[in-house]
């Protein structure tokens, strides 16, 4: 069986950390960041998922930490990770679909990694899309809806893992 943990760590750029403790690394996420931050990051989150207004939303983002440009539109019921925000990074102009989940940061047995999470201008991203901690995602890109964006992508991209499948204004 190949050992899928080595490939998949260089496919992104990402952070590793040895486990704090016995049991498997989520079991001590208050030893590697601050729980006060974390829940206050959650009632944010929560908010920004139901708020009525995009500029209200990405007002909740920023106090999160989360790097958000000028115009970015993200849809009702996103998830953005609430334990590393200010690891995500969202440029001028973008869509986030529906339901789509953005994560910096991934728990593991014995260990846990993050990584910045780079969301360029001019980006649509469909919605149920999950968007892995350390990948980029270009200028101008396209991830089709239910995506999984697990390395770096550019172009018109879907599925999972996402792929290129086609020039940005071309129909499927």
């Amino acid at each position: 069986m190949k050992h899928i943990r080595n490939s998949d760590f260089r496919m992104r750029r990402l952070n590793r950390f040895k486990s704090k403790g016995r049991y498997n690394s989520l079991w001590h996420w208050e030893q590697t960041v601050s729980p006060l931050r974390v829940y206050l990051n959650y009632i944010l989150m929560s908010l920004a998922r139901i708020a009525p207004t995009l500029s209200f939303r990405n007002i909740l983002y920023r106090a999160m930490g989360i790097t958000v440009g000028k115009h970015v539109s993200v849809a009702f019921g996103v998830t953005m990770d609430v334990f590393f925000p200010e690891l995500i990074e969202i440029d001028d102009n973008t869509i986030i679909g529906y339901g789509t989940t953005v994560l910096a940061h991934e728990y593991l047995k014995d260990e846990y990694r993050t990584g910045t999470v780079s969301i360029g201008s001019d980006v649509v991203i469909g919605a149920n899309c999950t968007i892995l901690a350390g990948v980029s995602i270009a200028d101008e890109c396209i991830v089709a809806a239910h995506s999984l964006v697990n390395c770096d992508v550019e172009g018109f991209v879907g599925g999972v893992p996402a792929q290129p499948i086609g020039k940005r204004g071309e129909d499927g």
